[in-house]
């Protein structure tokens, strides 16, 4: 059985590559693993209103989601990011109703807007982190970074210290998105 790793959200930022779409950064709960998704505006907007503890005046989708399995007696019991292909995250939603528990397919980022209303774990196996996570270095700071501009990806197979230098610099100036780029490049050139 494969190795689970524990994920939380630590943010969720408008993406400068994609007009309407933004980045969820999930990181991983006692390490330094970091993991970009990009996700759609309605499941940025239902997470962050939930993460800050904002009540809208109607509920929301995830939010009716979460009412109906607690009417139904069912919670959410867990999260599992189990597949990764070509930059899309595959999840399964846990669901748990007295001693059966229920393995359904979502997308992950509705997958996450239900487990942060329901206090449930997000997991996803240590392969997949391991191949897709941002790596942030203990004492990196924030300061002097370049611009996104300054950044360019450089296609030379030679140059996998060069990526991954420009990788660092993504990441300390939190453009997660630049970095997941850098990302997938050195993973291609590998």
């Amino acid at each position: 059985m494969e190795r689970k790793v524990e994920l939380q959200v630590i943010n969720i930022t408008n993406s400068q590559a994609q007009v309407g779409a933004y980045a969820m950064l999930l990181g991983e709960v006692n390490g330094q693993r970091k993991l970009p998704i990009i996700i759609g505006p309605a499941e940025a907007q239902s997470t962050a209103l939930c993460l800050k503890g904002i009540q809208t005046p109607r509920p929301l989708t995830h939010e009716l989601f979460n009412t109906c399995l607690n009417i139904l007696g069912a919670t959410l019991y867990r999260v599992l990011i189990y597949k990764v292909n070509e930059g899309v995250f595959y999840s399964y939603i846990y669901l748990r109703k007295e001693d059966t528990i229920i393995r359904i397919d979502a997308r992950t980022s509705d997958a996450v807007a239900l487990a942060v209303r329901a206090d449930a774990p997000i997991y996803i196996y240590e392969s997949i982190l391991d191949k897709e996570c941002l790596h942030i270095q203990e004492g990196e700071e924030k300061e002097s970074v370049p611009e996104e501009a300054d950044l360019p990806i450089d296609r030379e197979p030679t140059n996998l210290s060069i990526l991954q230098e420009q990788l660092n610099e993504a990441i300390k100036q939190e453009n997660y998105e630049l970095a997941a780029q850098l990302r997938d490049e050195i993973q291609r050139q590998k």
